[in-house]
């Protein structure tokens, strides 16, 4: 036995060379088979461990599910090559990941397995890398969903590169999709509803798009900051945007069925037409499709009775010249309000009323009486707020 590390552990064929990354139930190793001098990713799961929880159990039983429904090897799913089992580890032999540096891995010092995680360290993704990436994740998920499967922890760090490509990987949490609640994976990545089935993996995976998007972690959804006006101007950004917000909604019917479903969403709203902000001689118009930029400071407003106006707060933006247009963000939660100002509600160019969360430009600076509206409720009123020293207004049911 050969390697890096003082305590490599003892697995048949394999000479593991050095740990490369951690997960909540095992550790995946470096690894060289003895025969061939290939390099292998090694995942290592403790065949026992301390109190109730069997991790070695949950992962059989998970790649039991992902070999028996999977009929064919997929090029954006990682691919297993053997598990089998010590007398102290379950194990399981994968392709090893890219290097982050570039190119193939390699037994060096300075290896990382490259990551999506790794590569948003540096902020958003370029336009065509996010369209492609996008595709690339949801394939991979569409074949799980087909297959009557949930991954349940769809997040940037279980998505891989392997020869360039994206390829989703640590199934240790697969499951049927059942749409049980079960609080599984990765908190932040979680919908609220708590229902881990096909719903809950499009609402993760919604999560990673806005990620790349913006450059922004998670929990900052749907927030674009100042990632909104080049966002707007790209058709392909924009259509992810949409996407995105459609894949995050907390209501579960609201979201796409399935990573089948967003695939047909994104074509769908990429065969659309141009960007409104393309058209010149529209005034009003939103400054990119059902989405947020951070101008300002948010106001935070709690539940309150309706038709109660809330004083606007002190000045948080910078005074704007009598005359002039400014672009406002409007949030609510839930989604999918109406934006009226002064009475009358913003609209499209084609007239159909844009709803939040959005960032509308060009309204006029000053005062304005502004009121959110949605089926089934009492209006919100906002009250006189001044688009002079306000950009950003958040409101909540």
């Amino acid at each position: 036995m050969s390697g890096d590390s003082p305590n490599q552990p003892d697995i048949p064929d394999f000479d593991m060379l050095r740990p490369i990354g951690r997960g909540g139930f095992g550790e995946v190793w470096l690894a060289r088979n003895q025969t061939t001098g290939h390099l292998r990713a090694v995942k290592l799961i403790p065949a026992r461990s301390a109190g109730t929880l069997n991790p070695a159990g949950r992962e059989i039983t998970s790649l039991t599910r992902l070999e028996a429904n999977l009929r064919r090897r997929h090029p954006n799913l990682v691919e297993i090559y053997h598990a089998a089992r010590t007398e102290t580890f379950l194990f399981y032999v994968m392709e090893p990941a890219d290097a982050d540096s570039g190119g193939r891995p390699e037994h060096t010092s300075d290896y990382q397995p490259a990551t999506l995680q790794g590569r948003l360290a540096d902020g958003p993704l370029p336009a065509e890398d996010c369209w492609q990436l996008t595709q690339q994740l949801l394939a991979g998920l569409a074949e799980l969903h087909n297959a009557g499967m949930v991954h349940r922890d769809v997040k940037p760090a279980n998505c891989l590169f392997v020869d360039g490509q994206l390829k989703l990987a640590d199934f240790g949490l697969l499951t049927e999709s059942h749409g049980a609640v079960s609080r599984v994976g990765t908190e932040t990545y979680m919908p609220p509803d708590g229902r881990m089935d096909t719903r809950a993996d499009v609402y993760a995976a919604g999560l990673v798009i806005y990620e790349m998007l913006t450059g922004l972690p998670a929990r900052r959804f749907p927030t674009l900051a100042d990632r909104a006006e080049a966002i707007q101007a790209d058709r392909r950004l924009a259509a992810l945007n949409r996407l995105a917000l459609a894949a995050g909604q907390h209501d579960p019917a609201q979201r796409p069925a399935d990573a089948e479903a967003m695939t047909a969403l994104l074509d769908q709203y990429a065969s659309q037409r141009e960007p409104w902000s393309k058209r010149p001689a529209l005034r009003v118009a939103l400054l990119c499709v059902c989405a947020v930029a951070a101008i300002g400071t948010v106001w935070a407003f709690a539940v309150r009775p309706p038709n109660v106006p809330v004083a606007p707060p002190a000045a948080v933006a910078p005074a704007t010249a009598p005359g002039e247009t400014v672009a406002v963000s409007f949030i609510t939660t839930p989604f999918e309000a109406e934006i009226l100002v002064d009475g009358s509600p913003l609209t499209r160019p084609d007239g159909a009323p844009w709803r939040t969360p959005c960032t509308v430009p060009n309204l006029p600076a000053g005062q304005h009486n502004l009121v959110f509206r949605r089926p089934g409720a009492d209006d919100l009123v906002a009250g006189p707020v001044d688009f002079t020293t306000t950009r950003e207004v958040e409101m909540q049911w």
